[in-house]
């Protein structure tokens, strides 16, 4: 389409434009903007922010945007806010005050939103969000699970109890009324059956599920029946092998028995009778269902190398509370107690984790990051672990890009919000993070941040430090 010649200085002005008049909130000027969608840097754009929202992205140019708050950002680097598709706020009532003073920790390194995977703070959570929403708490937009839904006796407190479908509609009555983000499914106890039910139920109900898969369903079952996301590897790596049938059958009969077959026990087997034929027709089976994956390598890494890793000297343990480092003791018990097979045989493990990124990336398969993170997780860092996933993920085979837009787009389509989020455009949160340098070319990069902008609020590397020293222990 041609535009008549005096149309065209109006068309380039950038910012300047209907809202012109009244100043913006913040203006962001001569930012190279990272397009993660296509793996693109727009050269020397201004982005202009109105109520926590962008209005305006453009060239930048010569004229001036009046604005309260102003950013040169001298060609720097501009993404979207990172998403953590995977963390936890746990620990019960004593632990309320240590899991808050971890939001800082997440905002210093970018993190602009998590996913909450199941805990026992629901009401903390909710009076973090509406004290983050009033500006009276600096940390990350949060989505969450509320309780998970689990068997008899579950590992997790604060868990809802379903083995019959009358249970199973009476804890999502009960998820519903606490107006939860997405439902989250745990294998500790749970019946196949009920596992499978639930999924179904949350289904009908249009509610989006994820979950650990008890290993006496299969991939395919879950996926069949609607389930959204898997989280980990142990449940993808199942269904690649040419064996699965019969190794679910046996964890089955196994059920009610002295010695019943869990997820570890099985998982040798399993390991050896991967076949990568099965594993293409597993992540096509993915891709057709619209089923996620949730790789979580970095949590892998750091418990697989736990036995022989002193991490007394880690410069993030000074963030931890003590509180919260206590509840590593079980980890690191179990970790000493592991024999040389073991340790060999959770390094091939890894490996063979690894290896299959690059091979669904190349099928389509939805992947999310995320890091685990949260008490319980021994040395899984709030921020700096959701950075080092994305590294792994590189690492396993992704370009930058393509890891980038596990923590961003991806996240945001997951939870339903990638119009107003997980890009940068006109008409979406101002969630952003200013680096040094192109994380395209080297993922590493994300580390160097200048400026991270959230609900449209700027936070400088300065007041990053801050908030994170005032919640560091002697």
């Amino acid at each position: 389409m041609k535009f008549p010649a005096f149309l065209l200085p109006l068309l380039l002005v950038g910012c300047a434009g209907r809202h012109s008049a009244q100043p913006y909130d913040l203006v962001i000027s001569h930012a190279n903007v990272v397009d993660v969608e296509s793996g693109q840097v727009r050269a020397d754009q201004t982005l202009c922010i109105r109520q926590g929202r962008i209005e305006r992205v453009g060239k930048s140019t010569g004229q001036p945007n009046a604005a309260t708050q102003t950013i040169d950002a001298q060609g720097r680097y501009l993404i979207p806010g990172l998403w953590d598709m995977h963390v936890h706020f746990r620990g019960g009532d004593s632990l309320a005050t240590a899991n808050r003073n971890l939001l800082p920790l997440y905002l210093a390194h970018g993190v602009t939103t998590v996913r909450d995977a199941g805990g026992d703070l629901t009401p903390s959570i909710f009076q973090w969000r509406r004290q983050m929403q009033a500006g009276q708490l600096a940390g990350p937009r949060i989505y969450t699970s509320g309780p998970k839904l689990d068997g008899p006796n579950p590992t997790w407190a604060g868990s809802l109890v379903v083995e019959t479908p009358a249970q199973i509609e009476r804890a999502l009555d009960s998820l519903q009324r606490l107006r939860v983000d997405y439902v989250k499914l745990y294998e500790s106890t749970i019946s196949g059956q009920a596992f499978l039910g639930a999924i179904s139920a949350a289904e009908k109900r249009g509610l989006t599920t994820t979950g650990h898969m008890p290993y006496t369903v299969t991939l395919r079952e879950a996926a069949e029946r609607g389930l959204d996301a898997t989280e980990h590897l142990y449940y993808v790596l199942k269904a690649c092998s040419n064996r699965e049938d019969s190794i679910t059958a046996a964890v089955q009969r196994s059920q009610g028995t002295s010695k019943p077959v869990g997820l570890f026990a099985a998982l040798p087997a399993v390991y050896r009778t991967y076949d990568s034929a099965v594993a293409q027709r597993t992540y096509r089976m993915l891709v057709q269902h619209r089923t996620a994956v949730v790789p979580t390598l970095h949590i892998q890494q750091v418990l697989t190398e736990l036995p022989t890793t002193d991490h007394a000297r880690d410069t993030m343990l000074a963030y931890i509370a003590p509180s919260i480092q206590r509840t590593y003791a079980r980890r690191i018990a179990s970790a000493r107690a592991q024999s040389a097979a073991t340790r060999a045989f959770n390094q091939q493990l890894g490996a063979r984790f690894r290896s299959l990124i690059p091979q669904m990336q190349a099928a389509g398969v939805t992947l999310l990051a995320g890091s685990d993170s949260g008490p319980f997780n021994s040395y899984v860092y709030p921020g700096a672990s959701l950075l080092g996933e994305l590294e792994l993920l590189v690492q396993a085979g992704l370009s930058p890009a393509q890891a980038l837009r596990c923590a961003t787009i991806n996240g945001a389509r997951f939870m339903k919000a990638e119009q107003h989020a997980g890009t940068i455009g006109p008409g979406k949160d101002a969630d952003l993070v200013l680096l040094e340098q192109n994380p395209l070319a080297d993922i590493r990069n994300l580390h160097r941040i200048q400026a991270v902008v959230l609900r449209g609020q700027v936070y400088r590397a300065a007041e990053l430090r801050r908030l994170t020293e005032a919640v560091k222990h002697p």
